[in-house]
């Protein structure tokens, strides 16, 4: 399939730090010391509205890990002792309490997404005890998903069989890549034949859709090891990949000091790493979904794409969405509709929170209304690929928006009239950018710091 040609002046000129935009705002701009009080109100307010009518998604956030990935900017605490499952699920089944203290409707759950960290660092036994908290006195909507997180390594056929009876058809590998000294330099070690295992696994079990995450922009990666990777992965054939850029925040991961930064691509070599990737999935008859993601059709990300109801969250892209996101667990965040929190991300102010009957928010943003309405031009953007102006927001538009996309278009990434946009081939690679011309925070704060918040868009 022919690709467009993307120029190292484009690349240098776009290459710029912005966000991957999950939220809009993006968490840099939240406010720390969010009222508990005011969390609280806004959450019961919203949820008798929005629990009724589209019930909720559920995020549970599993930080354990046994041994450090150096390239990970997760919020994950490293250890062998199992003995941590324990205490961290009292808490969450207290944190999960305090929030069915605030609901005065049977709560209707239509997504459950263990994330982490590692969630099958967790025994079966106490994945399915989690699961069974969540879903005691709930309803299950009829068409929901559950899925989860898990690591080649350690995800059994016990996890898989388990996770399977609760109602789970989705699981997410973290393969990141295969090549033996990248992985080496990660220290993320895991053979080919553990994936093979794993993906064997859980269709076996009956799982319907396995995503790969995977990485481009390590260190030591070149042409020919991403190639090698990516061929054997569409070998195995998942039903979706994420195809990430790699983030390089050392300021706030310090794993990532670990490395040399001189083994890291440049921005050009970067780009050709995804391109390669790009061009071998959509030779094996994966789409395009947006922003890394691709999947096979019948996949449902595909389906959804194509009926253009996808959705865009901390969860990255759903197929549906629902009222309200709740996160539960040490800096999981939660998404109200019109409200952010997130809660800390210390694992002992965690536990003394819900140990003393408070909900463990720190941090986060109630959202006026333009800040809802830019969002959904965002979110358009990055799940749609176009969207229409609104005639009110003109003068905004024209002020901080309408430069940047004059540009856009004039480089042949977006095809731009008076009354909406849409993304070109060539402008799916820059969609982070295009999507940060409606970011009024990012364009009205000409002060910020841009490399000590956001990953660079390449």
């Amino acid at each position: 399939m022919n690709q467009p040609v993307i120029s190292p002046l484009l690349i240098r000129k776009y290459n710029q730090p912005v966000p991957r935009y999950t939220s809009y705002p993006t968490v840099p701009y939240w406010k720390e010391g969010l009222s508990h009080t005011d969390w609280a109100e806004r959450f019961k307010a919203e949820y008798a509205i929005k629990n009724a009518r589209d019930g909720i998604s559920i995020y549970v956030h599993l930080p354990f890990c046994e041994s450090l990935c150096t390239y990970c900017g997760c919020n994950k605490k490293i250890t062998r002792n199992h003995s941590v499952e324990e205490e961290y699920l009292a808490a969450i089944e207290k944190e999960w309490k305090l929030y069915r203290g605030l609901m005065k409707q049977t709560p209707i759950i239509r997504e459950i997404h263990l994330g982490g960290g590692t969630p099958t660092f967790f025994s079966p036994r106490n994945l399915r005890r989690l699961v069974e908290i969540l879903l005691k006195s709930a309803i299950v909507h009829p068409v929901h998903e559950f899925s989860i997180e898990g690591h080649p390594n350690n995800t059994t056929r016990l996890h898989l069989n388990t996770l399977y009876t609760l109602g789970f058809r989705r699981i997410s590998y973290g393969v990141q890549d295969l090549d033996e000294e990248v992985q080496r330099i990660i220290n993320r070690i895991q053979p080919l034949k553990n994936v093979q295992d794993a993906v064997e696994n859980a269709r076996m079990a009956g799982f319907n859709s396995i995503n790969f995450d995977l990485i481009y922009g390590l260190p030591k990666q070149t042409l020919q090891s991403i190639e090698n990777t990516i061929r054997q992965v569409v070998e195995l054939k998942p039903d979706r990949i994420a195809f990430y850029s790699y983030a390089h925040v050392p300021w706030t991961s310090r794993g990532q000091r670990l490395f040399d930064e001189n083994d890291l691509p440049s921005p050009e070599e970067k780009l050709n790493l995804y391109l390669k990737g790009r061009e071998i999935l959509l030779e094996n008859g994966y789409h395009d979904i947006g922003m890394d993601h691709f999947a096979l059709p019948p996949d449902e990300l595909y389906l959804a794409k194509q009926s253009e109801n996808l959705h865009r969250n901390f969860m990255g892209y759903t197929t549906f969405r629902s009222g309200m996101l709740v996160g539960l667990g040490v800096s999981a965040i939660s998404d109200l509709g019109n409200a952010y929190g997130q809660n800390t991300k210390a694992l002992h102010e965690y536990y003394s929170d819900v140990n003393q009957g408070r909900l463990p928010v720190r941090k986060g943003f109630f959202l006026n209304e333009e800040d809802i309405a830019f969002g959904k031009y965002i979110r358009d953007i990055a799940c749609h690929g176009h969207t229409l102006f609104e005639t009110e927001h003109l003068p905004l538009l024209e002020q901080y928006t309408f430069p940047l996309l004059r540009q856009f278009a004039a480089d042949q990434l977006i095809s731009l009239t008076r009354f909406g946009l849409d993304v070109t081939p060539l402008g799916l690679t820059f969609i982070r950018n295009i999507c940060s011309a409606f970011d009024l925070y990012l364009q009205r704060d000409a002060r910020v710091n841009y490399k000590q918040k956001f990953s660079k868009a390449i």
